[in-house]
């Protein structure tokens, strides 16, 4: 397991594991020898590893849910359910904003000058953006369009939804993390009592840490 060390240790810290975030390690999660290996050292951890539907992002998940499993699990829930509606704006305001068909999705290249221009041109976007970038989620201080965009993505680099290939140039692209993001919505959507317990708990933990 020592070849699996660095890997491992990003997954126990939170990191999400994406074809955009790190293709080499992804494609190593993509092979089921290496997945087995993994959740067999995860395994007296309490913790094994996950991945979304569709496959395209991998994360830990617990194994058995018990009483210290399910007071983290709540937390988890608390944290990512208060982030959840910012977040949603934040899909549309790009979508509408770049005249997309779709929500942003993995390997979607933003530009936040571009996104910046659209909303500077429509003011219905532009009033949008000032009331999501004061949101606690994303903390923007600032009444400049410019300075809010850059709180924006920057909120959502340091959160794993987007990555900057290149620290020197303002171009940022989606990470698998937004897949996790609509699963999460999807089960949220699908469940009538939160927080979950009990058995509930069990079908939940695809979608949540």
């Amino acid at each position: 397991m020592i070849e699996h060390g660095p890997l491992l240790e990003r997954l126990l810290a939170g990191e999400f594991v994406c074809a955009v975030s790190d293709d080499n390690a992804f494609r190593h999660l993509a092979n089921e020898e290496t997945r087995d290996a993994i959740d067999l050292y995860l395994r007296p951890l309490n913790r094994r590893l996950a991945s979304n539907e569709e496959g395209s992002v991998y994360f830990l998940a617990w194994r058995q849910l018990n009483e210290a499993a399910r007071e983290q699990l709540s937390r988890q829930l608390n944290d990512t359910v208060n982030s959840l509606l910012p977040l949603l704006e934040w899909l549309q305001l790009v979508q509408e904003a770049l005249g997309r068909d779709t929500l942003a999705a993995p390997g979607d290249v933003l530009k936040p000058a571009e996104f910046s221009a659209k909303c500077e041109d429509n003011q219905s976007l532009r009033e949008r953006l000032e009331k999501l970038a004061t949101d606690s989620f994303f903390g923007s201080q600032s009444d400049q369009l410019d300075a809010q965009v850059k709180q924006l993505f920057k909120r959502l680099k340091e959160h794993g939804y987007l990555l900057q290939p290149h620290t020197e140039r303002q171009v940022f692209v989606v990470t698998g993390k937004i897949d996790y993001l609509i699963e999460m919505v999807r089960f949220i959507r699908d469940e009538e009592n939160l927080p979950i317990d009990g058995e509930r708990e069990e079908g939940a933990q695809e979608a949540l840490l």
